[in-house]
């Protein structure tokens, strides 16, 4: 068993209380069953707080105070967990977060998630291609597919556009016809969080002058370029046959066709567009969609 991971993975820090989205607030927290027994331990004012925070019926989880926010998370939104305990007594989900694992037959693969900020601008950030570190060859059909798709994505030879054939045609695959309207009215019709998604995918429904933009971002393709190969790299080793590699390859240019969109949306409207314009388009559909298990098996039988 090894472990493979893109050559940014290391990079990655949280940046604290400087974070606009803080992971602390609006998500349910579930606490593993080690950490909660532990948490029944302590003693002291942190103790206290414990007993008088932490839910134990079904699933542990914190219980979210005013505004969603987790009771632990101070007013300088740093967490008093890790100040009066430290780092290693946080829960998993705490303690990984943004970090995601698939663990495969022969490997795990790890990675960064773009619900988190910071971490979407590392990876839309980076100028080079990504190397996948730590791999060695496999006899896999699916990851070897998944390697060659990467590949065609990152060839900078071809226009964005023209790649995301290439993967589609690589894996057998299509995006089903359908009008930015009607993909709009189905990402509308999913589990919402934050209703500045709502206001973004609404944007869809009016015309875009897509010449422009494509003008305007022809020197950033880069952006696209790692955004799907991020979502090719999360999302394509772990399906289970190749009908559902093909459903995910179809998902990866569902993704760039939205958030593609949302920018040239955006532009229009404000006049400009700029990376962290594009940071936050790929947290909030990351937030949304890669990060319900419901909405993004829905959107993946779309895709068939």
């Amino acid at each position: 068993m090894y472990v493979v991971y893109p050559d940014y993975y290391n990079d990655f820090k949280c940046v604290g209380g400087k974070c606009r989205h803080n992971c602390c607030i609006g998500w349910e927290i579930d606490i593993d069953a080690d950490t909660a027994e532990y948490y029944k331990t302590v003693g002291g004012k942190i103790g206290d707080r414990l007993a008088n925070s932490v839910s134990y019926d079904g699933t542990p989880h914190f219980v979210l105070g005013e505004n969603e926010r987790c009771p632990f998370l101070n007013k300088h939104n740093l967490c008093d967990i890790i100040i009066e305990l430290g780092e290693d007594r946080l829960c998993t989900i705490c303690d990984k977060h943004p970090r995601f694992e698939n663990e495969l037959p022969d490997r795990v693969e790890i990675g960064i998630g773009m619900a988190c900020e910071e971490a979407a601008r590392l990876m839309l950030s980076k100028k080079e291609s990504v190397n996948l570190l730590g791999a060695s060859e496999t006899d896999d059909e699916i990851i070897i597919l998944r390697d060659n798709v990467i590949a065609a994505l990152q060839n900078r030879k071809k226009r964005i556009s023209d790649r995301i054939c290439d993967m589609l045609s690589l894996c057998g695959a299509e995006l089903p016809q359908r009008t930015l309207t009607e993909w709009a009215d189905i990402l509308l019709s999913l589990e919402r969080l934050d209703e500045k998604w709502t206001d973004a995918l609404e944007l869809l429904r009016s015309p875009i002058d897509f010449d422009a933009f494509d003008a305007y971002m022809r020197e950033r393709e880069t952006e696209y370029e790692q955004l799907l190969v991020y979502i090719v790299y999360r999302h394509f080793a772990n399906a289970p046959d190749m009908d559902e590699a093909a459903a995910r390859a179809a998902f990866a240019a569902l993704a760039y066709t939205v958030i593609y969109a949302l920018g040239a949306a955006m532009r229009q409207k404000n006049g400009e567009f700029a990376i962290a314009d594009q940071v936050e388009i790929c947290r909030l559909f990351s937030s949304e969609i890669e990060y319900s298990d419901e909405n993004l098996y829905i959107l993946l039988d779309e895709m068939y």
